[in-house]
C-alpha cells in the first residue's frame, strides 16, 4: 500500500501592476496555493488550484488542520475514499462552504498527480484520452482599457495562437458593451472566436438586450448573462430569445448546482471550476452528467488543470487563460508551458499533470498564511 505520510502547502501571492475590473468585481493580485502530497512509496504529487486572495489564509488553514489529519495514512491510490473522508468539511452551515470545497480540490488535484506518476501516464490519458492538443482561448476585455489596449490584447492573443478570446461585459450599457465588442471583431477579423462574459452584471432584460445587439458577431457563447437571484430561469429566459448559446457553472461548488442548470435548461456549456469544486474528482462527475444532457464542457480558469479534463473527453471545448499581465503565475511558474501549433496547444506528455513549477518564481512570492 502507498499510503499518503504528508501534505505540504506553499500560498503564492503576485500583486498586478494594474487593477483588472470585470462587471462587479476587482482583481489586484494574481493568488494560488501548491500542494504537495508525499507517498510512503517515495512518489511526490504536487498541483496548484484557486485564485483566492484575502481567503488564502482559510483554504490552506483547512487544509493543515482539518483536511491533512483526515487523509495522512489513508491509501493514496485511492481517491475516491480520500474525496469523501474531507467532505465533512463542508457540513458546518456556518461556513462558506465553497472555502471548504477549494481545499478539497487541492488534496484531489495533487492525489491525482501522485497517482498518474505512479502508473507513469499523463492523467489526460488517464481520463479518457480524447484528444492529445486542445484549442485555447484567451481572457481579456477588462474595464479600464482603452480601445487602443484592447486590439493590443487580441493582437497577443492572435500572436500566441488561441483560437479566440473571451471579453468582458456587464458593467455598463449594452450600447456601450456592443460598442466595446465590436472594436475587437472588427480588429480580429470574422475567423477570431468571440465569447463574451457578464459575470453575472446584466439584468435579464439588459442580457437580451445586449445579445441582440450583437448577434451579427457569432458570439460561440454568453457567459453568466444575469445576475445571480434569477439566474436558472433568467439564463434560460436569454438562451432562449437571443438564440446565443449560454455558459455557467463556475459559480456553483457542487455537481448538485450544476444539475439544476442543466436539467431547467439554463445552459449549453458548463464552466465548471475544478479548483472551485472539489477537483478533479467533483469536476468529473459533472462532464457525465453533462453529457446525458448533451450540455458541453469548458473549464473557469484554471487551464494548468483544465487542459487534462477537457482534453480528455469528447465533449470538451477550450482551454483558457490571461494574458501574461493578468496572470504571471500561468506564465512564470508554469515553466513548461504548452505552445501553440495550429491554434491548438498539446498537452504534456510527462506522468500525472505534467507540469514543473519554476522554484526561483514560488520562492519569490511565497507568501506566510500562518
Amino acid at each position: 500500500m502507498s499510503k499518503i505520510e504528508t501534505v505540504e502547502t506553499i500560498p503564492i501571492r503576485v500583486p498586478l501592476e494594474r487593477t483588472y475590473r470585470g462587471s462587479y468585481y476587482q482583481m489586484q493580485a494574481r493568488c494560488t496555493v501548491i500542494t504537495r502530497i508525499r507517498t510512503s512509496d517515495g512518489i511526490v504529487g504536487e498541483a496548484y488550484n484557486a485564485d483566492s486572495d484575502l481567503e488564502q489564509v482559510e483554504v490552506v488553514r483547512l487544509i493543515q488542520e482539518e483536511l491533512a489529519p483526515a487523509v495522512i495514512g489513508r491509501d493514496a491510490r485511492n481517491i475516491e475514499g480520500a474525496w469523501e473522508a474531507m467532505l465533512f468539511s463542508t457540513y458546518d452551515q456556518l461556513r462558506d462552504r465553497r472555502l471548504a470545497m477549494q481545499a478539497i480540490a487541492s488534496i484531489d488535484s495533487a492525489l491525482w498527480d501522485a497517482f498518474g506518476k505512479r502508473v507513469g501516464q499523463p492523467l489526460y490519458r488517464l481520463w479518457g484520452g480524447y484528444r492529445d492538443s486542445l484549442p485555447v482561448i484567451g481572457i481579456g476585455g477588462y474595464y479600464g482599457h482603452d480601445d487602443d489596449e484592447l486590439r493590443a490584447e487580441a493582437r497577443f492573443f492572435l500572436d500566441q495562437g488561441f483560437c479566440g478570446m473571451k471579453f468582458k461585459v456587464g458593467a455598463r450599457a449594452p450600447e456601450e458593451d456592443e460598442r466595446r465588442v465590436r472594436v475587437v471583431r472588427d480588429y480580429a477579423g470574422p475567423d477570431f472566436m468571440l465569447i463574451c462574459d457578464a459575470n453575472q452584471g446584466y439584468t435579464v432584460r439588459e442580457a437580451i438586450d445586449f445579445g441582440k445587439r450583437v448577434a451579427d458577431i457569432g458570439l460561440r457563447w454568453f457567459e453568466e448573462p444575469c445576475r445571480w437571484y434569477n439566474d436558472r430561469r433568467g439564463m434560460k429566459d436569454v438562451r432562449a430569445i437571443t438564440g446565443i448559446p449560454v455558459a455557467a457553472g463556475q459559480s456553483e461548488y457542487s455537481r448538485l448546482g450544476v444539475r439544476d442548470l442543466i436539467a431547467d435548461g439554463a445552459i449549453d456549456v458548463c464552466n465548471f471550476d475544478a479548483s472551485w469544486g472539489g477537483g478533479p474528482t467533483e469536476w468529473r462527475r459533472v462532464a457525465g452528467m453533462a453529457a446525458t444532457y448533451d450540455v458541453k464542457m469548458g473549464h473557469h480558469e484554471e487551464s494548468q488543470l483544465s487542459f487534462h479534463l477537457l482534453a480528455a473527453i469528447p465533449h470538451g471545448t477550450y482551454a483558457e487563460c490571461f494574458a501574461p499581465q493578468r496572470d504571471p503565475i500561468y506564465w512564470q511558474m508554469l515553466a513548461n508551458r504548452p505552445v501553440a501549433s495550429s491554434q491548438t496547444f498539446p498537452l504534456p506528455q510527462g506522468p500525472g499533470l505534467g507540469w514543473h513549477l519554476d522554484s526561483g518564481f514560488i520562492e519569490k512570492y511565497r507568501i506566510d498564511a500562518a
